[in-house]
């Protein structure tokens, strides 16, 4: 039995199990009964705009549908070479003479050394990717600038670490950045704590700028990290919270361009795992 085949077969049990006609499957999903068809013999399988539609009538996730022809290749790690990326970022630190990111290469392993990035496959990577990742991308951008590196390198110290924000050997516009970003300088006893946390966060332009990174980053992984009710949590966050971060970042003259991108990349991953869950 093919790919396509198996597929079918699951759309025909699912749709028996709701003791469903293909007329009527057809009806509800605005196609010809002939498609359902099919789809059923494996002859086409649903096109992108009929999936959503047809799991939520069937009762079934577009991870049951195909988990069996997810079989067919073999998950491998990501390719993850933290130290290369610190060797990177911290030669155009040294090239740009940028202090505060110098600086903090210093504190990158103390304050994340032990921590690792575990999958739910088997795989990890030391924490560390994750904030080289965003200063990576940021010079990818063209984002050449110490407090932003800096900002990137610190932005889970204070929430991860046992590192205070006066620890930190940056100046106030990072170390205020870092306070923003860090959920654990806001307090959590309210149902809105977490409207007040963006709301903060949109006033101060670096701090969103941070957050944007973090999250492309986030998003990009989640699939091997996350649970799919967290990953639905997570795509929520991000459509109720940064489409308000990034119009802060759009008017920035001198960040439009890694604006552009930001939005490109938050938007076209984050809607792609939401047609997959």
């Amino acid at each position: 039995m093919n790919r396509n085949e198996r597929i079918g077969e699951r759309i025909r049990e699912a749709r028996k199990a709701k003791k469903m006609t293909q007329e009527k499957l057809a009806e509800l999903l605005a196609v010809s009964p002939q498609a359902v068809s099919t789809w059923e013999q494996g002859k086409f399988v649903p096109d992108p705009e009929h999936l959503t539609a047809l799991a939520k009538t069937l009762g079934i996730s577009l991870d049951g549908l195909f988990a069996e022809a997810e079989k067919d290749w073999e998950l491998k790690p990501v390719n993850y070479d933290p130290d290369h990326m610190f060797t990177f970022v911290k030669g155009r630190a040294q090239m740009l003479n940028f202090p505060q990111t110098l600086a903090l290469m210093d504190l990158l392993r103390r304050a994340h050394g032990e921590q690792k990035r575990r999958s739910k496959h088997g795989f990890e990577a030391p924490y560390v990717v994750h904030p080289l990742t965003m200063a990576c991308h940021a010079l990818a951008m063209g984002l050449k600038d110490d407090d932003i590196l800096a900002a990137c390198l610190a932005h889970d110290m204070v929430e991860d670490s046992d590192l205070k924000l006066s620890d930190l050997p940056v100046n106030d516009r990072v170390r205020d950045t870092v306070r923003l970003v860090s959920k654990n300088q806001i307090p959590h006893t309210d149902a809105d704590w977490e409207d007040r946390y963006y709301k903060n966060i949109r006033k101060n332009p670096l701090a969103c700028l941070v957050k944007c990174l973090d999250r492309v980053n986030n998003i990009a992984g989640m699939a091997d990290i996350f649970s799919r009710e967290k990953m639905i949590r997570y795509a929520r966050e991000t459509d109720k919270y940064y489409p308000a971060l990034l119009e802060v970042l759009k008017k920035i003259p001198e960040w439009n361009d890694a604006w552009w991108l930001l939005r490109y990349q938050l938007n076209t991953t984050l809607e792609a795992f939401k047609r997959l869950l």
